[in-house]
């Protein structure tokens, strides 16, 4: 099922809690304007379901269903969010080969040390520590078939989101 056109972007930003993904896609819709749709996985997830992520759960096919309303509406899509392989990667893997458009997808590769050094930094650092993250560090896994550009965690927001304007924009 086509999902899209030639003129839609999707854009999809993976890796460990607290790397940057969520502050790297709101710059970058921020940058490109009007015409950008943010589909953040925590937001459906913990906010408008407040469910668990677990296998098979209710979020994963309303970020799917979410990202296609948007594409065959002609918005260019930023999904964001840790989206582990084993529990997110067919619907991800569905969602690159339906998209009539370009798909682009970035693994934010970061280390411990710094997935904790940038968690403090963190409006939401309160709300959980080194404790969870340690249960989540590391689920969100490269995926397999498809092929991911790696973000470094030498690069500033800046770098980030100007790299991936570059080349998908």
């Amino acid at each position: 099922m086509r999902t899209g056109d030639d003129g839609t972007r999707l854009v999809v930003l993976r890796g460990p809690s607290g790397s940057g993904k969520s502050s790297a896609a709101r710059e970058l819709r921020r940058r490109v304007g009007r015409g950008v749709a943010l589909v953040e996985q925590d937001y459906l997830r913990r906010i408008l379901l407040g469910e668990h992520d677990r296998p098979g759960a209710a979020n994963i096919e309303l970020i799917s269903n979410t990202v296609r309303f948007a594409l065959d509406r002609g918005f260019h899509v930023i999904l964001e969010g840790i989206l582990s392989a084993p529990r997110y990667g067919a619907m991800l893997r569905s969602l690159r080969d339906d998209h009539a458009g370009p798909s682009f997808f970035y693994y934010f590769d970061i280390s411990w040390s710094e997935t904790l050094r940038r968690h403090a930094t963190r409006p939401k650092c309160a709300e959980f520590g080194a404790a969870e993250m340690s249960e989540w560090f590391g689920q969100a896994g490269r995926l397999d078939l498809i092929d991911e550009r790696t973000v470094s965690e030498r690069l500033t927001l800046d770098e980030i989101v100007g790299r991936i304007q570059r080349e998908v924009f």
